[in-house]
């Protein structure tokens, strides 16, 4: 995976809410996650997520993560940046 993303954060605000979505996704959780554009993924985490550094298209450096779920229904992983995930739903674990 490349060091660039779409959106970096500096503020301590956005900082500590990409850290909170983390604890929302532990190993193995079975979750069902609404997204920002309302686009809905139920799957299973592959590993916690880690927040890191990025930088941006601009090359301004900053924070965000990016999280692995096998979708239930077709087997197919996705990655989906921590700031696109609006809400967190657990259903269980695998």
């Amino acid at each position: 995976m490349g060091r660039i993303a779409d959106r970096v954060y500096t503020d301590q605000t956005e900082i500590t809410r990409l850290e909170l979505r983390t604890e929302e996704l532990p190993d193995e959780a079975v979750v069902e996650l609404m997204l920002v554009d309302g686009t809905r993924v139920t799957g299973v985490v592959v590993v916690r997520p880690t927040i890191q550094t990025f930088r941006d298209p601009e090359g301004c450096e900053g924070i965000n993560g990016l999280v692995r779920i096998d979708e239930l229904h077709s087997g197919h992983s996705r990655y989906l940046w921590l700031d696109s995930i609006q809400k967190v739903t657990a259903l269980g674990s695998a």
